[in-house]
C-alpha cells in the first residue's frame, strides 16, 4: 500500500508573493520520489513568470475556489461519503474504458482531480505503470488505495504544479468544470503532456440539472419576484472543441453522454450534491433561499418533472474530450489542393456491377 507519509514545500519560500504558495503543496507516497521532486517532475517559481503570463490577461473569476475545497474537503471527510461517489465512479469507468481504447502502455500518467481515485480504481498496471493522483483537498488524496504504484500530490487544478513533458498520460473526471481559467488549464495540461501523449478528459455540460435549475427559477419569481443564480454556469459542448484546439491539442474528439438519475424529491437531490462536493460555488451565488421558495421549487419540480412512481429525475449531461499533443509521427491531412482527382470522377473509376442478361 501506498501511504501518504511525507509532505513538503513545492516553491520557494523566499518568494512571498506567488500564487503557489498556497496551492502548491506536493504530498509524496514514497521515498523514493523524494529526493527527485526538485528536478524531475515538479518545476518551482522560475517557471512561474512565463505560465502566469501565459494566462489570459482578462480570465474570468467565476468561481470561489477557496469556497470549493472547503466543499470537497468536507465531503471527502464524511464517514459515508461512499454512497454519495456512485455518479463519479460511474463517469470515471467510462473515462478508463477509453483508455483502454488506445492500444498501448503509458509509462507515467497524471489524474487531474482524482477524488476517491474514481478513474485509477479501473485501471491496472498493465495499462499505467506510474500514476500521479493530483486533488485539492487532503481528505481526498487519503482515501481508497490502487494496484498501481502512485504518488498523490496536493495541488490546485488552475496551477498544474509540473515540468514540460513529463506525462504520457493525462486524464481527469468531473473536476475542470469549476476551474475559472478552462482555456488556460487546456494549455498547461498541453504543457505537462508528452510529444504524441493523450489528454482524456469529462466535465459536466451546459444542460446538467436543468430540471433543478427551472423548477428554482420559477419558485423564486413566484414568491420573490425575480431569480438568482443558483446552479453553477457550465461549458457548451459547441466551445470544447475550439478550447482544446486553441490549447494546442489535434486528433479532437468530443461526446456527449447523458446520465440521468432519479431521486424520491428535489430535497435528496440536494443533498446528494452536497455530499458530492457539487454544491454551488460561484461568486455570484444567493447566500441563502426562504423556506416558502425552496417548498415551492420542490412542488413545482415534482410536478413538471416528476415520473408516475413519483421520484423525479436530475440530468447530468457528460462531456468527453480526447485531444493528442502534436508529433511528427501522427497522422497529418493532406495539403488542400493537393488532390488528383476530383469527386466526380470515382462514378467513372467504381463501375456498378453489370446485370447478367
Amino acid at each position: 500500500m501506498n501511504n501518504v507519509f511525507i509532505v513538503r514545500r513545492a516553491f520557494s519560500t523566499s518568494c512571498m508573493l506567488c500564487p503557489w504558495r498556497r496551492a502548491r503543496k506536493v504530498v509524496l507516497s514514497s521515498g523514493q520520489l523524494a529526493h527527485q521532486s526538485q528536478g524531475l517532475v515538479f518545476k518551482g517559481c522560475t517557471n512561474f513568470k512565463r505560465w502566469f503570463s501565459s494566462r489570459t490577461a482578462n480570465s474570468m473569476n467565476i468561481f470561489d475556489r477557496n469556497m470549493k475545497r472547503r466543499q470537497k474537503n468536507w465531503a471527502a471527510a464524511l464517514q459515508d461519503g461512499d454512497k454519495y461517489h456512485y455518479l463519479r465512479d460511474e463517469v470515471g469507468s467510462r473515462v478508463a474504458d477509453r483508455v483502454f481504447d488506445i492500444a498501448r502502455t503509458f509509462p507515467l500518467a497524471l489524474d487531474i482531480g482524482c477524488g476517491a481515485s474514481h478513474i485509477a480504481l479501473h485501471l491496472n498496471k498493465e495499462t499505467i505503470e506510474k500514476l500521479f493522483l493530483m486533488d485539492v483537498t487532503v481528505n481526498a488524496l487519503k482515501l481508497k488505495e490502487t494496484e498501481i504504484p502512485t504518488y498523490r500530490v496536493l495541488a490546485d487544478e488552475e496551477f498544474l504544479p509540473f515540468k514540460e513533458n513529463t506525462f504520457d498520460l493525462v486524464v481527469s473526471s468531473l473536476s475542470l468544470h469549476w476551474i475559472n481559467d478552462l482555456p488556460g488549464a487546456f494549455r498547461q495540461i498541453h504543457h505537462v503532456l508528452k510529444p504524441d501523449g493523450v489528454f482524456i478528459g469529462a466535465m459536466v455540460g451546459g444542460e446538467t440539472l436543468y430540471e433543478l435549475r427551472c423548477s428554482l427559477q420559477l419558485a423564486e419569481l413566484e414568491r420573490e419576484g425575480g431569480f438568482a443564480p443558483h446552479v453553477s454556469p457550465y461549458t457548451a459542448v459547441t466551445d470544447l472543441g475550439n478550447l482544446l484546439g486553441q490549447a494546442g491539442f489535434n486528433m479532437l474528439t468530443v461526446d456527449i453522454d447523458d446520465i440521468q438519475v432519479y431521486y424520491p424529491g428535489m430535497f435528496e437531490v440536494l443533498n446528494d450534491l452536497q455530499g458530492m462536493g457539487e454544491s454551488n460555488c460561484a461568486w455570484n451565488r444567493k447566500p441563502m433561499l426562504h423556506r416558502d421558495t425552496m417548498l415551492a421549487a420542490a412542488a413545482i419540480y415534482k410536478e413538471m418533472y416528476g415520473s408516475e412512481d413519483g421520484s423525479v429525475p436530475a440530468t447530468f449531461e457528460i462531456l468527453y474530450m480526447i485531444g493528442w499533443k502534436p508529433h511528427e509521427s501522427q497522422a497529418k491531412p493532406a495539403k488542400r489542393g493537393s488532390a488528383n482527382m476530383s469527386f466526380g470522377d470515382l462514378g467513372k473509376i467504381i463501375q456498378p456491377p453489370s446485370k447478367k442478361q
